[in-house]
C-alpha cells in the first residue's frame, strides 16, 4: 500500500475520494520506559546544534531585513532585533527540553497532541519556505563575488534583461543549489557534513564582519548603535505592522527554522536522543530502520541529576551560540549598514543591499574592502541556503514517516533524500518562474517571514503544552520558563492577530 493509499479506519476503500487522509495517520505509541543517557562529554566537545541555528540565523534577517531596516531609519529600532533573539532563545530552550526528555522530535510532540498537527506543519513548512529567496540571494552574492551584479545583462526600457542563460539569476540559484547538494548527498552522515560547513561558514563571517567594523566604523558610529540598543520601545514612523512583524520573526532563525534545533540535538545525541540512531545517507551506505517515538524516564535521583546535566547543556548552547554569537554577528551587519549605508542616504530595493554596501565600502577602503564583503555575503547567504534545505527536509521527512503508516515502509533517511532533492529541483523551477514574472528575492524573503510568523503563534504555545502536559514532572518548565513562552506567545499571536486585522482593513481600504 503506497503512502495515499485510499483506505478507511477499517480497511475498506473510501468511496469517491483519491485517499482517506485520516485512515492514513496513525495514532502514536505511548513513549517508553528508559533511563536517561549520561552526560560523559565536555560542552565544547558536544558543541554544534546552537552553531547550526546560527549559520540558519544570520541569513535574511541579519543580511538583509535589518540591515535594510538600519539604511532606511537609523539604528532607533535596534533593540528590536535583540529583543526578538532573546525570545526566540526562550523557544528555542522548551524545544531542548523535550528532545532531550523523550529523543523524540517536537513535530511528534505536537502529534501526541493532536495527529492533524502533523499535516499542519508539513503546511507551514511548504507555505514557509519553498519559494528559495535564500538559494536566489545566495546565487547573486556569488555572481557578484565572481563578476558583478548585471554581468550578461542588457538594460530595456529601464529594466535589466538577461543577455543569455549565464545571465539569469536561475543559472546562480542552480549553482548555489548544486553545491548543497554535495554537501548533503556526498558524506555518510547528514548531521556531520553540515555541522562542519556550517561552522567553518560562521567563523569565516565573524571574521570578516569584525575587519570590515574596524576599517570603516567610528566611535559615532558605535555610540549610535549603542542608543539604538537601550531606545526600548521606540518604533519608527512608517514601518507598519506587517514590516515589525516580519523584522522580529527573522531577528534569529524564525518560523519553523527554530524547530531544526530539535534534529540537531538528537543527531548529536544529546540527552534522550543518545538512545535514537543519527539519520545516515543510504546513497553511502545501508542504513537500519530507526524507530519513530522515544522514551519517557522515572522520577529517581540519578535521572534527575542526569537531566539537570543536559539541562545545563542547552542553556549554555543557547546562550552561547543562539543568543551570544547571533547578537554580535547581527550587531555587525546593522553596523556595516548604519556606517555605510545610511550615511548616503542609500535604502537597497529588491535585493540589492549586498552589491550596494560592497561598492560603497570600495569606495571608502577600495577593492578589499568590496571583496571581503561580498564573500561574506557568500558564506552568509549559502549558510542559510544550506542549513534552510536540511531542516525543511528533516521536518518534512520526519512528520511522514512519524504520522503515515505506510511510510514506515521506507526509512526515515530515504524520504529526507526524496523531499531534499525535490525541494532543490522544485525550487530552481520557482525562481525561474519568479524572475520572468519580474519578482525579486527579497520578496520571497519578506513572505517566508510572514508566513513563519503565524506558524510561531502556533507552535510557541504548543511546546509549552506538551512540556507542561506530557514530560515527567523533575523536566518540566519552572516559572522563569513558562513566564517567558507565555510573554512570547503573547507577542506572537498578537502580532499574527494585529496582521490579519491589518490586512482586512487594507482590503476594505482598496
Amino acid at each position: 500500500m503506497g503512502l495515499f493509499a485510499t483506505a478507511s479506519e477499517s480497511g475498506a476503500p473510501t468511496a469517491r475520494n483519491l485517499y482517506n487522509l485520516r485512515a492514513m495517520l496513525r495514532r502514536l505509541p505511548p513513549l517508553q520506559h528508559a533511563d536517561l543517557p549520561e552526560k560523559a562529554m565536555s560542552f565544547w566537545r558536544m558543541a554544534g546544534p546552537g552553531a547550526i541555528l546560527v549559520g540558519l540565523s544570520i541569513g535574511a534577517g541579519e543580511i538583509i531585513i535589518w540591515p535594510r531596516i538600519t539604511a532606511q531609519y537609523g539604528s532607533a529600532m535596534v533593540w528590536a532585533a535583540v529583543a526578538g533573539v532573546f525570545l526566540q532563545m526562550w523557544i528555542n530552550f522548551e524545544i531542548g527540553r523535550w528532545t532531550i526528555a523523550t529523543g523524540e522530535t517536537v513535530y511528534t510532540g505536537f502529534s501526541r497532541v493532536w495527529r492533524w498537527f502533523g499535516p499542519l506543519f508539513i503546511l507551514f513548512n511548504v507555505l514557509g519556505w519553498l519559494a528559495p529567496g535564500w538559494g536566489r540571494a545566495s546565487g547573486l552574492a556569488l555572481k557578484a563575488l565572481l563578476f558583478e551584479p548585471r554581468w550578461h545583462q542588457t538594460q530595456v526600457d529601464g529594466k535589466w534583461v538577461a543577455d543569455d542563460f549565464l545571465g539569469m539569476d536561475t543559472f546562480w540559484t542552480i549553482l548555489t543549489f548544486a553545491a548543497v547538494a554535495l554537501v548533503l548527498f556526498g558524506p555518510k552522515v547528514f548531521y556531520k557534513s553540515v555541522e562542519r560547513t556550517v561552522e567553518v561558514l560562521v567563523l569565516l563571517i565573524t571574521l570578516g564582519l569584525i575587519v570590515v567594523a574596524v576599517a570603516v566604523g567610528t566611535a559615532d558610529h558605535w555610540a549610535d548603535l549603542g542608543s539604538g540598543l537601550i531606545n526600548v520601545g521606540h518604533i519608527s514612523e512608517g514601518m507598519d505592522v506587517k514590516a515589525l512583524f516580519i523584522a522580529i520573526v527573522f531577528a534569529g532563525a524564525g518560523g519553523t527554522a527554530n524547530l531544526f534545533y530539535t534534529f540537531y540535538l538528537r543527531d548529536k545525541h544529546i540527552g534522550m536522543g543518545a538512545r535514537i540512531p543519527e539519520m545516515q545517507n543510504p546513497l553511502r551506505k545501508r542504513v537500519e530502520k530507526a524507530p519513530a517515538t522515544g522514551y519517557t524516564f522515572d522520577d529517581t535521583p540519578e535521572n534527575k541529576k542526569r537531566f539537570r546535566a543536559w539541562w545545563r547543556y542547552i542553556m549554555a548552547d543557547q546562550a552561547t551560540f543562539f543568543f551570544g554569537l547571533n547578537c554580535i554577528t547581527m550587531l555587525l551587519f546593522i553596523f556595516g549598514a548604519l556606517a555605510v549605508l545610511h550615511p548616503a542616504g542609500v535604502v537597497p530595493e529588491k535585493g540589492t543591499l549586498i552589491w550596494d554596501e560592497a561598492t560603497i565600502l570600495a569606495k571608502q577602503w577600495g577593492e578589499t574592502g568590496r571583496t571581503i564583503f561580498l564573500l561574506v555575503g557568500v558564506a552568509t547567504l549559502f549558510s542559510t541556503q544550506l542549513t534552510i534545505v536540511d531542516g525543511v527536509s528533516r521536518s518534512i521527512a520526519d512528520i511522514v514517516y512519524t504520522n503515515f503508516k505506510s511510510a514506515q515502509m521506507r526509512d526515515v533517511s530515504w524520504w529526507y533524500l526524496l523531499v531534499a532533492g525535490s525541494w532543490m529541483v522544485v525550487g530552481c523551477g520557482i525562481t525561474l518562474v519568479m524572475e520572468k514574472l519580474g519578482v525579486s528575492e527579497l520578496g520571497f524573503l519578506f513572505n517566508a517571514a510572514y508566513m513563519g510568523g503565524f506558524a510561531m503563534a502556533v507552535y510557541v504555545p504548543l511546546t509549552l503544552w506538551i512540556n507542561l502536559r506530557h514530560l515527567p514532572k523533575l523536566a518540566r518548565p519552572g516559572p522563569v520558563c513558562v513566564t517567558m513562552m507565555v510573554i512570547a506567545t503573547v507577542v506572537y499571536v498578537g502580532f499574527a492577530v494585529a496582521c490579519i486585522v491589518w490586512e482586512v482593513g487594507r482590503l476594505f481600504d482598496a
